[in-house]
Order: structure tokens, then C-alpha cells, then sequence
């Protein structure tokens, strides 16, 4: 970003974006806003499916429709977004470690729309130092091979303390067992609402039936873990859903 960024929120994992409940939804890696209202977006990409561009466009689309209230018409009121797909491979293959992409005018090449999103592609495998910190390389180069012999040659105190971190998460046996616990609940809690979705839409016509059995089997299923004591945030990250929809069941 080129400037010492400070965030207002915890950043948040796997926070839900979708335009509408019954629309698909996607799960962002990791989302997070700054103490000036400027929106950051991280997603992590495994392998090259061709389609990173496009994919980095909707999740843009994705985020600046939500962030506005239903009728507002102030676009100016738009936070600035960032949108940065870390990549374990080179996507342009100019051996650069930074791409940045803004919206500029084709016809006057110094013109630049001003809209204030940017979109960036990190690769880990670049060549090309120049334009980036020793930070960065360094983070990229770790978040490809993260292990305590890579950040023993890092000099940025960031990346030890990331180690430190992730090695006290992994000595912990309740952290790790909670979150498989949960992992699997969750599995069968969503499989087990698709197979009633898909029986509830045999039986009374197959697109209202998903649609219909699967709200109700949603709701069920949300009944049931509130009386299990579970909070509507826990829910909603067990059962893949957004906390509105939650909250909305639970009200009724």
C-alpha cells in the first residue's frame, strides 16, 4: 500500500457476501477496514483456474454492493476497497512480485477514473525487487513455504510474530479439537439440509421445493442450535449462512 495501514475492526475470516439470502454467496478469506473507512479484501489462490481476473471483478461487485443501505444513492459515500489475491504462481508472467491495477482512461493514459478501487495480484514467485519492500518478499516467500525454518531468515518482526502465533495455535489440543468438532458439525448440518431440500423440492415441484424445504430445514436446523446454546454468530459460520438470515429465524 505503500503507507502503515490501521485498522479500525478485527479483520474478520471467511466473512459471507451476498446481494440477496437466496443469491450465492461467497466467502471472503479475510476482510478488514482501516481507521480512514477504506475496506480491504485478501483472498488466497491455490492454483490458476483461468478465471483470477474475472473472479477478483466479482468479488469488487460483490463488495460494493453491500456497501451501501438499501436506496442510498450517495455513491460518493462508497468506501475506497482494495481487493488482494495472493497468488503462488506468476499471473502475468512479468516476473513482477506486485501487480496494481485502477481504472485509467485509454485515450489519456495520465487519466485516472478516481474511483478508488484497486485491485492487486501478489505472486510469491516473483523475480523482479524492484517497487516492493524486503517485507513483502519476505511475507510472500512465507506464505508459501510457512514453516519456522522460512521465518527464522526473515528479518521483519511481523512474520516472527505471525510464526509465534500460528505455533501456539498448533500446541493448542482444545483449539484444534474445537474446530474439528465444529468443522464436522457443520459439514453434516449443510448436507443434511441439501438432502431435505432436494426431497421437500420433489415432492411439491423441484425449484420451489429446494427453495421452500431448504428455508425450513434452515430454520430447523437454526432452532436446534440455538437450544443448544450456540451464539447467531456461531450459527451462522456453522450452517454457511449469513448472520441477518440467523437473526431473522431466531426472532420468530
Amino acid at each position: 500500500m505503500g503507507k502503515e495501514v490501521v485498522l479500525k475492526l478485527l479483520p474478520q475470516t471467511e466473512k459471507e457476501q451476498r446481494s440477496h439470502p437466496l443469491n450465492r454467496y461467497v466467502r471472503l478469506d479475510v476482510w478488514a477496514m482501516d481507521e480512514e473507512d477504506t475496506v480491504y479484501n485478501t483472498e488466497v489462490q491455490k492454483e490458476n483456474t483461468g478465471n483470477i481476473p474475472k473472479r477478483s471483478r466479482f468479488y469488487q461487485a460483490l463488495i460494493d454492493s453491500n456497501l451501501l443501505a438499501p436506496g442510498e444513492v450517495g455513491f460518493q459515500k462508497l468506501n475506497p476497497v482494495y481487493i488482494i489475491l495472493i497468488c503462488p504462481f506468476d499471473l502475468f508472467g512479468y516476473g513482477l512480485y506486485r501487480y496494481t491495477f485502477r481504472m485509467q482512461c485509454e485515450e489519456v493514459p495520465e487519466l485516472s477514473l478516481g474511483d478508488d478501487a484497486v485491485r492487486i495480484f501478489l505472486n510469491t514467485h516473483g523475480t523482479n525487487t524492484g517497487g516492493v519492500s524486503k517485507e513483502l518478499i519476505e511475507l510472500l516467500k512465507y506464505m508459501e513455504h510457512t514453516t519456522e525454518e522460512v521465518s527464522r531468515t526473515c528479518a521483519s518482526e511481523r512474520i516472527h510474530n505471525i510464526q509465534k502465533r500460528i505455533r501456539a495455535i498448533k500446541s493448542s489440543e482444545k483449539i484444534g479439537v474445537r474446530y474439528m468438532q465444529a468443522w464436522e458439525e457443520k459439514i453434516m448440518e449443510r448436507n443434511e439440509a441439501r438432502e431435505e431440500g432436494i426431497r421437500e423440492g420433489r415432492a411439491s415441484g423441484l425449484k420451489e421445493g429446494m427453495v421452500q424445504g431448504g428455508l425450513q430445514k434452515l430454520q430447523e436446523q437454526i432452532e436446534k442450535k440455538v437450544r443448544k446454546g450456540y451464539s447467531a454468530e456461531d450459527i451462522a459460520e456453522m450452517l454457511e449462512t449469513d448472520i441477518e438470515t440467523v437473526q431473522k429465524f431466531i426472532k420468530k
